[in-house]
């Protein structure tokens, strides 16, 4: 016995013609204007029942850089039965929204609805407390307990937006136990753990965790090696960062922006300049990060008039300089006594490129000004600063006021010291570098003052600590510290080092 299929009504055929007009019109759409009228005409035409067409909706009032998320929020709550999707998708635009905070009201909203979050809401409000940062330190918590409550404690993407959570909140301990109990791993997982631990200056930890990823024979990815070439550069160990893009070169990874820009500020903050002007000049591809990481890498070891020529070089090419360009170009100036020019750079930062100094310019134009003796036209320009000077700043002027004013005698130290002292009275390297400079000026009953108060306040000023790189290890001492586990191979390394200078010193002697 034979069936014919049943023929679709018409009017269900005008209804699924209907929606793909709309689904359509929402994504050719360009302003909230046009929204309206879309969202106007699905009205008229009964369609706001349908719970996938008004997600859409929603989709693009809260994700669209043409939407609002405003009115999302307000035609979610309109809206009749709302499938779970809608409300993600004004969660998450939340999220990356300038009020983060306001992903998890929407989710109080849904759970009072009586609607059940999905394995896709949690990450999203995660990302929303992390951006929130300290200040979303208790709901994270709370959000925690959900995800336990709805069964999504196990699942990968759900844990390693957690331990980003953790991490972005300072709370690395609690990430690493999120991710020491993880039943399942990704490498994501562990770039996630990588990140927290670098984010929060925890730079050897990052290279244990990485070793014992090779040791779980995880394969590191391109964003594995970016983490770590971080960390390689605030540590300062250039023999790691060089395994590193060996092993960039062995996998084949392309030397992208991303890729490419990190291993140039590496090489560049490790001294290496000639390693990071190689990996420049073979990169096909450079962005604004790349050309800042160069031209401050330069600016910072001297090389002045090579930082400001691949400046101007930037400027012939179709990028836009930003805040970290500008304070390589300041750096250069400092280095190369460019008063006229620091000013004018400093000038067109804000005039003609619209960046608005931080506190990093001030202090490198305070830089620049004071290095060459211009100390009183550096203090006005301090008093004349928008903001407050950060007390980095009033050390930079303190410092060149002991370099330029032998006798003590100018006015503008005076007025530092009282001002650095007021803004930051508890720092014992303040007090230490005042007592020492009325010392160097024969100033001995101020200086004896200085160091009386130290002594009454129980301040102890802490020894010098250095570090030296051996055998592919960082290792870190203070001075006159004999209790290192490895003190006889750091003493053996050290002497040979000191010999070493010594017969440097040697030849220049004979050479003259």
């Amino acid at each position: 016995m034979s069936s014919t299929p049943a023929k679709i009504p018409n009017y269900n055929l005008y209804i699924l013609s209907q929606k793909l007009k709309y689904i359509s019109l929402l994504k050719n759409c360009s302003s909230i204007r046009d929204l309206l009228q879309i969202h106007a005409q699905i009205q008229v035409s009964g369609l706001t029942r349908d719970g996938y067409l008004m997600s859409e909706v929603l989709r693009f009032c809260a994700l669209s850089p043409f939407g609002s998320l405003d009115y999302a929020r307000n035609l979610l709550y309109r809206v009749e039965h709302p499938i779970p999707s809608s409300w993600n998708h004004v969660i998450r635009g939340y999220s990356s929204s300038a009020s983060p905070k306001e992903a998890i009201l929407v989710y109080v909203a849904m759970r009072k609805n009586g609607k059940k979050p999905t394995y896709l809401t949690f990450p999203f409000l995660f990302k929303a407390c992390a951006c929130a940062g300290l200040s979303a330190l208790e709901e994270g918590r709370q959000i925690q307990v959900e995800i336990v409550k709805h069964g999504l404690d196990s699942d990968v993407y759900v844990q390693n937006t957690l331990i980003h959570f953790y991490g972005c909140c300072r709370e690395v301990v609690y990430a690493r136990k999120v991710f020491d109990f993880m039943s399942l791993r990704t490498v994501s997982s562990w770039n996630s753990v990588l990140t927290a631990c670098v984010e929060n200056l925890k730079y050897g930890d990052s290279i244990v965790m990485f070793n014992r990823m090779r040791v779980c024979e995880f394969e590191p990815d391109e964003a594995t090696l970016v983490i770590l070439l971080s960390a390689c550069t605030e540590l300062g160990n250039l023999s790691l960062g060089k395994w590193i893009h060996s092993q960039v070169i062995v996998k084949g990874f392309p030397i992208n922006c991303r890729l490419g820009t990190a291993l140039v500020d590496m090489y560049a903050k490790c001294g290496a300049m000639d390693l990071a002007g190689l990996v420049f000049g073979r990169m096909l591809e450079r962005n604004v990060w790349t050309w800042s990481a160069m031209i401050l890498g330069l600016a910072q070891h001297g090389l002045a008039k090579e930082a400001l020529e691949l400046f101007a070089e930037m400027k012939s090419c179709p990028i836009r300089p930003n805040y970290v360009t500008f304070l390589g170009v300041l750096c250069a100036c400092s280095h190369s006594g460019l008063v006229d020019e620091g000013y004018q750079f400093f000038h067109d930062m804000e005039q003609v490129h619209g960046i608005k100094p931080m506190m990093t310019h001030y202090g490198a134009m305070v830089d620049i000004l004071a290095r060459f003796g211009h100390l009183e036209e550096a203090y006005r320009f301090i008093e004349t600063m928008p903001i407050e000077a950060d007390p980095v700043v009033w050390r930079t002027l303190l410092s060149a006021c002991g370099n330029y004013d032998a006798n003590g005698n100018s006015w503008v130290g005076t007025k530092v010291k009282e001002r650095l002292l007021s803004v930051e009275p508890k720092r014992i390297g303040n007090l230490v570098m005042v007592a020492n400079m009325y010392a160097e000026v024969g100033q001995w009953e101020e200086a004896a003052v200085v160091r009386r108060a130290m002594r009454d306040r129980g301040l102890k000023k802490m020894p010098g600590e250095s570090c030296i790189e051996l055998e592919g290890s960082i290792f870190r001492f203070y001075s006159g510290d004999d209790s290192h586990i490895d003190f006889d191979r750091l003493n053996w390394m050290l002497n040979a080092l000191n010999l070493h200078m010594k017969l440097a010193n040697s030849d220049i002697l004979i050479s003259n």
